[in-house]
């Protein structure tokens, strides 16, 4: 199976139901190979990647005419942080900028669930990466349905599903908007399995560089593993469309992981179909006439 064919499989349809359990955590390349040469062609076809997105990145950023908005969401320990530091490595940092969504403020739960995300947005001509993002509203809200009490919203009932529904659609209306304004999103589940939740947090335990990324809480949470199944299920199903995308990318293998991210990112931004900014006569003219005074200095 070629590349192409995995960024193929990875994305959810809009027009079709997926199930979790059909879809791959890892990716062996479907061939023989040891595990070894898969890993360091993976690293090797990501430079290459990383080259394609930063000449995709500085045309953005010349063009000015779209910005493209990443979300990442995933279990703990999935990867997101060193995917985005591996993707992101080949990007000019001037047109590029992280967020990571934690715990909500007093003051943002003063506001619509939608509100912290969109101060982030990225301007045109950048690429905004969202660590988490107001998915987190469907997803840790919904396997913990007493932190909605917090928000204070009149008639939340988490309990119908048609409130959960209702915030489905509040995020598909608010994505709709951003793409018909020059906001491309492109949405990342970094799909990773139970067993290598397990190895990685073991590894955070045993190695003490390492004991700062670990928290008992991700073990707590760790309990609810087949809730927040579900609750991802529905809301790739839910919200996965033609103009905002979700892709399901395997994450038990890093390198194969930042690839297909790297490889989807590029691809995404180049169908936008940019191009540089072209000088008007007045312009072009300038140009001439900065030349010639430049080549003067040296006569």
């Amino acid at each position: 199976m070629n590349l192409s064919d995995v960024i193929d499989m990875c994305r959810v349809p809009a027009d079709k139901k997926v199930k979790l359990k059909d879809l791959h955590t890892s990716w062996d390349g479907g061939d023989s190979v040891t595990e070894s040469s898969r890993r360091d062609e993976a690293k090797q076809l990501l430079q290459e990647d990383v080259h394609h997105l930063e000449s995709a990145q500085e045309l953005l950023y010349a063009s000015r005419s779209w910005s493209v908005l990443v979300i990442f969401q995933a279990m703990d320990a999935a990867g997101k942080d060193g995917t985005i530091a591996h993707v992101m490595s080949g990007i000019n940092p001037q047109g590029c900028e992280v967020f990571s969504f934690k715990q909500p403020s007093a003051e943002e739960l003063d506001h619509n669930f939608l509100w912290r995300c969109s101060k982030a947005l990225p301007e045109r001509g950048r690429i905004g990466i969202f660590n988490r993002s107001y998915y987190e509203e469907v997803l840790v809200v919904k396997v913990h349905p007493e932190y909605l009490a917090n928000q204070r919203i009149p008639g939340a009932n988490p309990g119908k599903k048609s409130f959960w529904k209702a915030r489905y659609k509040d995020i598909n209306m608010f994505e709709r908007h951003l793409v018909r304004n020059g906001t491309q999103i492109v949405k990342f589940f970094l799909n990773v399995s139970k067993d290598e939740q397990k190895r990685r947090f073991l590894a955070r335990i045993d190695d003490p560089s390492k004991n700062w990324k670990f928290s008992a809480a991700d073990v707590a949470e760790r309990a609810h593993w087949n809730e927040y199944m579900s609750a991802y299920e529905d809301m790739l199903n839910a919200t996965s469309t033609k103009y905002a995308p979700w892709y399901v990318v395997p994450a038990d293998q890093k390198p194969t992981a930042h690839l297909l991210v790297a490889q989807i990112l590029s691809n995404t931004i180049h169908k936008l179909g940019l191009k540089s900014p072209e000088l008007i006569p007045s312009q072009h003219e300038a140009l001439i006439e900065a030349k010639a005074k430049l080549e003067a200095e040296g006569a």
